[in-house]
């Protein structure tokens, strides 16, 4: 699957911390849910009805909207928060390979996004068959 997306809020900005009751929440700023719905009508219109099952690889090309300096971390969390919130995948912990890589300035700022599933992997043995790796025990010298 290929996509491209606007560039995700701020990491840094997108939650907000308040406290309701005397007990502290965690709360998607307004800029956060939009992008959220954003990402929700891109998928829509890509017209993609399921979901990935497994785990997946997942490119990100990241043009930032100007030559500022950022970390390109930043744009993780709400770029995949937003693909599981769109139904792309059923968790982003299912995402076992992630690459990003900064590209040219371009305006607004785009994501491209490429994903792929990823082969299923399994032990030839069941886990209660695999042999236990020994233990050395410690040396402690002085």
């Amino acid at each position: 699957m290929e996509l491209v997306l606007p560039w995700p809020p701020s990491v840094n900005s997108m939650w907000r911390n308040i406290v309701v009751g005397g007990q502290p929440r965690t709360l998607l700023c307004q800029e956060g849910r939009e992008y959220r719905k954003t990402v929700q009508r891109v998928i829509r219109r890509l017209a993609i009805t399921e979901g990935f099952a497994g785990r997946v690889s997942v490119c990100i090309h990241a043009c930032p909207p100007d030559h500022r300096r950022r970390d390109l971390d930043n744009v993780l969390k709400g770029a995949l928060d937003a693909l599981t919130h769109a139904g792309v995948w059923a968790d982003d912990s299912l995402v076992d390979s992630l690459l990003i890589t900064r590209g040219q300035v371009k305006d607004a700022g785009l994501l491209y996004i490429t994903i792929e599933a990823l082969p299923e992997v399994q032990s030839a043995l069941p886990i209660d068959e695999q042999p236990k790796a020994k233990r050395a025990e410690p040396t402690l010298e002085f």
